[in-house]
């Protein structure tokens, strides 16, 4: 192992494991982290976190939030996290193909951008699943 990943969300610590590599949803689209990564700070983008400890991947769905790489430690602030092994696969499509007509059928400036973070959400949930498939 090569990382220690310490994922915190408001209300407790929700994973901190070491691990080979991890994969970010970042604002930017998805980042890599190894070992020995050059430091920086990142914000995180509503989506599915990978990570590698040895052969086996781990997936989870990040709410949001930001990211510190430094000297081999990577520490992950974010609004709520979610194991994709917690995930309900039928509930998971439900929500999604729900938040999809919602942000379809969204009408003003404050109702489009909630139902884009509520679709966002779902399909970060989604994802997780259809991928186990």
């Amino acid at each position: 192992m090569s990382l220690q990943v310490c994922i915190m969300a408001p209300d407790r610590i929700f994973w901190n494991e070491e691990a080979t590599e991890l994969i970010l949803p970042t604002n930017t689209g998805q980042m890599g982290v190894l070992k020995n990564h050059t430091p920086l700070i990142t914000g995180l983008d509503i989506g599915v976190m990978l990570v590698r400890s040895g052969t086996e991947w781990v997936s989870m769905a990040l709410m949001g939030g930001f990211a510190l790489v430094k000297d081999n430690k990577v520490t992950i602030l974010v609004n709520e996290a979610e194991l994709g092994s917690d995930i309900d696969s039928e509930e998971a499509e439900a929500q999604f193909n729900a938040a999809k007509a919602t942000l379809e059928s969204a009408a003003g400036r404050k109702e489009k951008i909630e139902a884009n973070l509520a679709f966002k959400r779902a399909r970060a949930r989604y994802q997780i699943n259809s991928a186990k498939m």
